[in-house]
């Protein structure tokens, strides 16, 4: 959607990992994120006019007001500083609303080379920016959860990072900061990264009160997967279900989970089979729209067509339901947000 204000567009964020040039909205009580600084969005017939008295805004299509929307304010701890004077805001970002993320390494050994690159990814844009610092360190992390629980009301905590060039591909990391976040706040944290070659590390994140563990696709088949993130591509679908079947046993049916982002080039039918397949391995399949970054090698890329997620978004859901699997039973991360997608609401319109 378009932004009308002039003020600007409030808590929101350009570059990054995550879902970046968006902007959480609440929208008939569902909290999503919504593209504004993206090329398609400018082009959009939905505009977005912040209301005189402040509080919300109005949704328009055209010049039709079509609902009233809310989103969030900037967070208490966002004004708030460590001890050696970095801002909050710079180690760990409020996502929707109530969700505390962050990359721990905002690095990766894949961005930058063409050979190896994700295209849709725009993990070193923030910090060309400034606007976050190149790691974080547990103590860190632990001082923001507890102060962003504290006074904001965070309920959970999402940990990802970029793909160093060691074997633990972030794990050790992830774990490091995850046993010093649950010791500060008690918050339930899902962890993110690449299939380590070892998959003890499964168990070791478990140990160090990682509650769910997001293993990312990004794209289900080779072919596409080839073309949009050759370095990812490297480790197979093979070897992701593999880790997957040793993630499942370490954090139960359910809390390992994948993002799958619909309108890469995969088709429906491809999407599906790839979601029958992860349910029944115990897998949440966290389908979510392609969204054209800005800065990014598919920057101008078209955003997918909206009857093709309505159909895939859809039989996602029903796939769910078959097999009794939902996102309300996901105690940390993407899955449990729900905001990248309609996908929650369509679980919770079957339900």
């Amino acid at each position: 959607m378009r932004w009308e204000d002039a003020r600007g567009p409030g808590l929101s964020r350009s570059g990054g990992a995550g879902p970046t040039d968006h902007k959480a909205i609440t929208l008939d009580h569902q909290t999503v994120m919504v593209p504004i600084l993206t090329h398609a969005s400018a082009l959009s017939p939905y505009t977005a006019r912040v209301n005189a008295y402040g509080g919300g805004a109005t949704l328009l299509r055209g010049n039709e007001p079509i609902a009233d929307i809310a989103f969030p304010k900037q967070p208490r701890f966002y004004t708030l500083k460590t001890a050696d004077g970095i801002p909050y805001w710079k180690i760990a970002t409020l996502h929707a609303a109530d969700v505390l993320a962050t990359t721990v390494l905002q690095t990766c050994t894949r961005y930058g080379n063409r050979e190896t690159a994700c295209q849709f990814c725009a993990i070193g844009k923030s910090l060309s920016a400034k606007s976050t610092i190149p790691e974080k360190t547990p103590a860190q992390l632990a001082e923001v959860a507890r102060a962003a629980a504290e006074l904001d009301g965070v309920k959970h905590v999402v940990l990802t990072t970029g793909t160093p060039r060691t074997a633990d591909r972030g794990a050790a990391v992830l774990a490091e900061s995850a046993r010093a976040i649950k010791a500060a706040s008690g918050l339930p944290i899902q962890a993110q990264c690449e299939p380590p070659e070892d998959f003890g590390w499964f168990s070791r994140l478990e140990e160090a009160g990682v509650d769910s563990l997001g293993l990312h696709l990004e794209a289900v088949t080779e072919r596409v997967r080839r073309r949009i993130m050759p370095g990812k591509a490297e480790v197979p679908v093979s070897v992701y279900f593999e880790a997957f079947n040793e993630a499942v046993r370490v954090f139960g049916r359910g809390q390992v989970s994948t993002y799958i982002l619909a309108g890469l080039g995969d088709t429906r039918e491809e999407i599906l089979d790839m979601c029958e397949r992860l349910v029944r391995a115990g897998v949440y399949p966290f389908v979510v729209p392609f969204v054209p970054i800005s800065g990014t090698a598919l920057e101008d890329e078209p955003p997918p067509d909206p009857l093709f997620l309505r159909d895939t978004l859809d039989g996602v859901a029903a796939i769910l339901a078959e097999h009794d699997m939902s996102s309300a039973d996901v105690k940390a991360g993407c899955g449990r947000c729900g905001a990248c997608s309609t996908l929650k609401a369509r679980e919770a319109a079957r339900a």
